[in-house]
């Protein structure tokens, strides 16, 4: 490739982008594929509009005549049937979102290979691993695994699931694909920027690229061909969620929804966790940054908080649902986000650190699907039983939390089945042992008595 494509350049010049060609003969062939690669995944077109619209203000709440409280279901077992049955006939996938770093945690790989067990020291992707494995042997189908993944993660990720042989699962039951990735702009300009000659600077499309990445990699028209009719969405860093919970898998199918999501009350007005509500009638969800201040401390007649419902970011998604939200007309937009970008200056050929906002990032939020959907349902759970986020190396939603609450849900779950526990012993279940309660109390022998740390694993 000695020059760049002809029809590469009369773009890049309908678009005043042909700067990023800069230092073309100069580059190897490899650079050069890699530059022409990386162009021809971004829609200039797309840029062009999202620039004009910089600076369109923040979308604002509207009144509080508005905005209702959500109806919110209390857990129920009536629809377990119809869940186990979805499962049973290869109707549901679990997607797991694991495209962050654990550098908040101190650690350097993805997040998803920290060893949280707080006995067997396993990581979040076996735990979650594990239960698919579970799940798939106690249907008898297999439960497809999506792992959504970044430029950061997927090498390590992939890496360790092979090396782990997928923790039991076949490799064909394992689908990694990357979350998507969007170009940055100069803000006085709206040039593409390089992270370096011939390197265009990229960061994640934000969370709800997961969604329209499913798309976008021809990943959603396999599962629908397959016959898979519910994706089980849920983060790499929750390590008590109940994957593809039938209880809530077959309410959602029960009730026909497009979307359904799982909801944890807040007690404190100032947790920050966005809040599920009825916005102009649809479902939406306010961040916690965006929820005004006497909306946080509103509370009804009973003293409870008005907006408790907490985000937990556990949902079902129908596939149908996920093929109108990620294509078409109806397909998720950018929110467009001011920040300050480290970037190669071709006039100087040096590094650019701004001290101030210099750049438009582009995002896709998933919650942005919700008031897209005609049906939605919204059932409670509890922090205890399937919220343990870990977001922190120490304090709120940290590995020391995390791992307690872990050990907590064991404590009850053998208690429950009759075992003594002494206090203060550490007590781990493995979910390839027991998925719940009643599968744990069907495996123990009578009067267990646990009184040193112990990992319940086959």
């Amino acid at each position: 490739m000695t020059s760049p494509p002809t029809d590469l350049v009369h773009r890049l010049r309908r678009h005043r982008q042909e700067h990023v060609l800069t230092g073309w003969d100069q580059m190897s062939r490899a650079a050069r594929a890699h530059l022409v690669d990386q162009l021809a995944g971004v829609d200039l077109a797309e840029l062009d509009h999202l620039y004009t619209r910089r600076d369109e203000p923040h979308t604002a709440l509207p009144p509080r005549d508005r905005i209702a409280p959500l109806p919110v279901e209390p857990p129920t077992e009536t629809a377990v049937a119809i869940g186990e049955e979805a499962l049973r006939n290869g109707e549901v996938a679990a997607l797991v979102v694991a495209g962050g770093q654990g550098s908040r945690l101190g650690f350097d790989k993805p997040k998803g290979l920290f060893p949280i067990g707080p006995v067997s020291g396993s990581t979040l992707f076996r735990i979650h691993a594990e239960k698919v494995l579970a799940l798939s042997r106690r249907y008898g189908r297999a439960v497809p695994f999506l792992v959504m993944t970044s430029h950061a993660t997927h090498a390590d990720t992939v890496e360790y699931f092979e090396g782990e042989h997928h923790f039991g699962l076949s490799p064909e039951q394992v689908q990694f694909f990357q979350q998507g990735t969007m170009p940055a702009l100069d803000l006085a300009t709206g040039k593409l920027l390089l992270e370096k000659p011939g390197e265009l600077f990229l960061s994640p499309n934000g969370h709800g690229g997961t969604l329209t990445a499913l798309t976008d990699t021809g990943l959603l028209p396999e599962l629908k061909a397959a016959g898979v009719k519910h994706v089980f969405y849920f983060q790499v860093d929750n390590p008590l969620v109940k994957v593809c919970d039938p209880a809530f898998v077959g309410r959602h199918i029960e009730t026909q929804a497009d979307v359904s999501s799982k909801v944890v009350f807040k007690d404190d007005p100032a947790e920050k966790v966005g809040v599920l509500a009825e916005i102009d009638g649809r479902c939406g969800i306010i961040e916690y940054s965006d929820m005004p201040p006497e909306m946080n401390e509103e509370r009804t007649a009973d003293g409870t908080l008005a907006f408790r419902a907490g985000n937990p970011a556990v949902h079902c998604f129908s596939v149908e649902f996920l093929e109108r939200v990620t294509t078409g007309a109806d397909r998720l937009a950018y929110h467009i986000a001011r920040k300050k970008v480290e970037h190669h200056d071709l006039a100087t050929g040096e590094t650019v650190t701004p001290e101030a906002v210099n750049a438009l990032k582009f995002e896709l939020f998933v919650f942005d699907a919700l008031p897209l959907a005609d049906r939605w349902l919204a059932v409670q759970t509890t922090r205890e039983d399937e919220f343990a986020p870990l977001k922190n190396a120490a304090g709120n939603d940290s590995i020391d939390s995390c791992r307690r609450l872990m050990t907590d849900r064991a404590r009850r779950w053998l208690t429950a089945a009759g075992a003594t526990v002494a206090d203060g012993v550490a007590v781990e279940i493995a979910p390839t042992f027991a998925l719940d309660a009643a599968e744990l109390a069907d495996k123990l022998p009578p009067g267990l008595v646990v009184d040193e740390p112990m990992y319940f694993n086959v």
